[in-house]
């Protein structure tokens, strides 16, 4: 035994020791994540978190989804972005509860900030119920899909002018999803997207996955979604919903 450092042996002298930090950053968000999951589930409330490229619709969908349900259905959201408060004003126009985070550069949402985003989120209700959280994540298909954020349910969004190849490219934000949406069905006349083909190639990755194809714009497959939301709430408050 060494004096100096404690190794088993003079030959341990100058060798590195390799720390996996990313699996102490995982470890530590996974457990916040648990606790974020479990106050959700104690207080009743729908987690979604919205993944997506920049530009798939991911407001436009919450706007309009938000005007057809907040009549019978308590619905707060969680705005996050790199910079600007852009999103959250948008949302606060249709006369529900939000909260922006910025991340002053990093990719993606994680735990923590979702932690503190709700707890801010609660105060801004001024005690009102939430039946409904949607957490829109920063605009990207990489970083989001490996942080778990105690949410229920994992949705990305591909829209059609972003072609369909994105399943493919991006494996692991539909591996760790529950629902693929594909969004500006609209648009469908002028793109070269095979809507049949973006599903069977997510649901080769993910067989479990929910599909839907929509336009928040014309309202096509809009009640699909409608409809979606309204189960998970109803699941909810029967105490069926798992994470």
């Amino acid at each position: 035994m060494c004096d100096t450092c404690g190794c088993s042996s003079p030959s341990d002298h100058g060798q590195s020791k390799i720390i996996d930090v990313h699996t102490s950053l995982f470890a530590a968000n996974d457990a916040l994540a648990k606790t974020n999951r479990e106050h959700f589930d104690k207080t009743g409330i729908v987690a979604l978190n919205l993944i997506s490229s920049p530009g798939s619709g991911k407001t436009t969908l919450l706007e309009h989804t938000i005007e057809a349900l907040k009549e019978e259905i308590n619905i707060g959201v969680i705005e996050g972005d790199i910079e600007t408060e852009k999103d959250a004003e948008r949302i606060r126009a249709k006369g529900v509860p939000v909260i922006q985070l910025t991340t002053g550069g990093a990719c993606h949402l994680d735990a923590a900030m979702t932690h503190k985003g709700f707890h801010r989120l609660e105060k801004e209700t001024g005690g009102d119920k939430i039946d409904l959280l949607f957490i829109e994540n920063v605009g990207n298909l990489v970083c989001p899909s490996s942080f778990d954020l105690g949410e229920h349910r994992r949705v990305v969004l591909v829209s059609v002018p972003e072609g369909p190849d994105k399943p493919a490219k991006y494996p692991k934000a539909f591996i760790s999803s529950h629902t693929f949406i594909i969004t500006k069905t609209d648009l469908l006349p002028h793109f070269d997207f095979p809507v049949p083909e973006a599903i069977g190639d997510a649901l080769h990755l993910n067989p479990n996955l929910q599909t839907m194809a929509l336009s928040s714009t014309s309202g096509d497959g809009m009640e699909t979604w409608l409809n979606y939301l309204r189960e998970l709430v109803a699941q909810m408050k029967e105490n069926k919903i798992a994470g």
